[in-house]
């Protein structure tokens, strides 16, 4: 009754560190060994021999924008923690692969030995590994249908040429690590870029326009999810559902319509920062297969008057 644990996703410029923990419970299963060493067949074919059987699994998720906070040695500890969490049969030891101990200072602390290649030399040990890189794995693959430019289904996010051609075309995603010495320029220039739109945003659109969209989107039978969700990277007015699709609203305000209209300022480099943004969100609240669309209301005068909607597609 081990409990296994081992990281994957450690070295990759993109996605996840995933860190799983496994305790067989009574289970045999012949020819468990290092994920790295197993092709994508047997890969799966394993992953789903352990998840059929008795044994116990958990996966700890740390994304790119808590690991670009945290740092990856606080992130190794978290997902560790998240997936030991998970665990709800007895254990008598836990056995981490490597030389740290990633639950240092809590009550598991005494329980824990460290070992170098533990996930070729103990069972459920490798059988975390293994279960965690699958997880990661089809992770990646989805977000390859969110950003196929980038090619994740078949790098997962690690730092090959054809990824690095990809970054220096199209720049950086939601799911780049901007902590990583190749993509730290990145970290710069985003804030840069999205500055302006938040220093907009606040200014000349206030409470009032916002609350008459509101109050628009409501009377017209969207529900409110959101309103001002913003990270370190860009900012959302509303975010809205309706008929099973999720809308995001960017609302603009002029005083007047001499100023041209709000519709005036929705120019190509705005909805770009605008999909950017949908992106962002999506990928914090993992909305996979879901419909969603750009719009924009516009409001006028003082106090603010609704004045028109549009959808962008």
């Amino acid at each position: 009754m081990i409990l296994g644990i081992d990281e994957v996703g450690r070295g990759p410029w993109a996605g996840p560190l995933v860190v799983g923990a496994c305790v067989l419970n009574g289970a045999h299963i012949e020819g468990l060994t290092d994920s790295k060493k197993l092709s994508k067949k047997k890969l799966s074919e394993y992953n789903t021999r352990i998840l059929e059987s008795q044994a116990e699994i958990g996966l700890g998720w740390v994304y790119a924008d808590e690991l670009d906070r945290i740092g990856m040695s606080q992130s190794l500890v978290e997902a560790t923690k998240r997936a030991v969490e998970q665990i709800h049969v007895p254990y008598h030891e836990i056995i981490i692969d490597g030389t740290v101990n990633f639950l240092a200072g809590t009550a598991k602390e005494r329980y824990v030995t460290t070992l170098k290649k533990a996930d070729l030399l103990i069972a459920s040990v490798s059988a975390a590994s293994i279960v965690a890189k699958v997880a990661r794995d089809a992770y990646m693959e989805q977000q390859h249908e969110l950003y196929p430019e980038y090619g994740f289904s078949s790098h997962v996010g690690y730092g090959t040429a054809k990824h690095r051609t990809a970054i220096d075309t199209y720049g950086v995603t939601p799911l780049h690590r901007l902590s990583f010495a190749p993509l730290k320029q990145y970290a710069t220039q985003t804030k840069t870029e999205e500055s302006p739109v938040k220093t907009t945003t606040s200014v000349s659109i206030g409470t009032g326009g916002e609350d008459v969209a509101v109050d628009w989107l409501e009377t017209h039978g969207y529900r409110i999810i959101e309103r001002n969700w913003k990270t370190t990277m860009c900012e959302i007015d509303i975010v809205a559902t309706k008929h099973d699709c999720v809308y995001f609203v960017e609302v603009k305000h002029r005083n007047n319509s001499g100023q041209g209209g709000g519709i005036a300022a929705i120019t190509p480099k705005k909805v770009k920062q605008m999909k950017f943004a949908a992106e962002v969100y999506a990928t914090y609240k993992k909305l996979i297969a879901v419909d969603m669309r750009l719009a924009v209301i516009t409001t006028t005068s003082s106090p603010a008057m609704f004045e028109a909607y549009l959808e962008l597609g």
